[in-house]
């Protein structure tokens, strides 16, 4: 089965298109993508109207199976595993990495340099920062007390970590760099550098309680993971960093 490009989508040069791909109008793909077998580009959404476009930057990699509707926009190098859902209304920088069976519900703001591992559900009126990473089942909820229709999004401070499992609970605040212990269940305002674990967001202490003895390696993570991400990126993480230690600081005097 051959792809279908509807009329008024404009793809860009270098790209590969898979078997059994549907690419609507109103789509912008960047030069050097790929779009795996049996995927949805700019599946128009009931609320965002027939004319809602999709911005795809340059450098994409879309792996087979996936659906992402119009209505949204995301930088270059977007990356996205199997069988993953984005819904519209998500406003994405540069370098996402979104795993497989990813559900994100749309009307989220996601920074640069974000990692969502596999089996990941972002709900409505999210707010992820940059260098955010969602370890695999993780949930970001939104409604207090469902179902109602409310939408209390949760907000992902810039360098984040929540491990496997974890759920984070409508509008809860994750400070910067805070770290998220597998399976807990948060809610909150959680302090920047914190680490917050369990049923009840026992915050424990500043991240650097955080150490691999085995081999040194100690939170925050900037200091001994920034390698895994493009040169582009370091100036960031190096930013970043330099926040965190200040954070850290301020622990020390609370």
């Amino acid at each position: 089965m051959r792809y279908e490009i509807a009329a008024g989508a404009d793809i860009g040069s270098n790209c590969e298109i898979g078997p059994g791909v549907i690419i609507h109008g109103g789509v912008v793909l960047g030069d050097n993508s790929r779009i795996g077998p049996y995927t949805i580009l700019g599946n128009p959404p009931a609320s965002a109207g027939p004319r809602a476009k999709l911005e795809i930057g340059a450098g994409a990699t879309v792996r087979s199976h996936c659906v992402i509707y119009a209505g949204s926009t995301y930088g270059a190098d977007l990356r996205v595993g199997h069988h993953t859902m984005i819904r519209e209304g998500v406003q994405a920088g540069r370098d996402l990495q979104v795993g497989s069976f990813n559900d994100l519900e749309g009307d989220v703001t996601i920074g640069d340099h974000v990692r969502f591992h596999s089996n990941v559900h972002i709900g409505r009126g999210a707010h992820i920062g940059n260098l955010v990473w969602l370890f695999p089942y993780v949930v970001l909820t939104n409604d207090p007390i469902p179902p109602s229709g409310l939408k209390e999004g949760v907000t992902v401070g810039d360098g984040a970590v929540v491990c496997t499992s974890s759920v984070v609970l409508p509008g809860t605040v994750l400070g910067r760099g805070a770290f998220v212990g597998a399976m807990s269940r948060v809610r909150g305002n959680i302090p920047p550098a914190a680490v917050v674990v369990g049923l009840e967001s026992r915050v424990l202490g500043p991240l650097t309680m955080l150490r691999h003895k085995p081999t040194g390696k100690a939170h925050p993570w900037m200091q001994h993971h920034a390698d895994a991400y493009p040169a582009e990126a370091q100036p960031m993480i190096a930013a970043l960093y330099a926040q965190l230690l200040q954070d850290l600081e301020d622990w020390g005097h609370s």
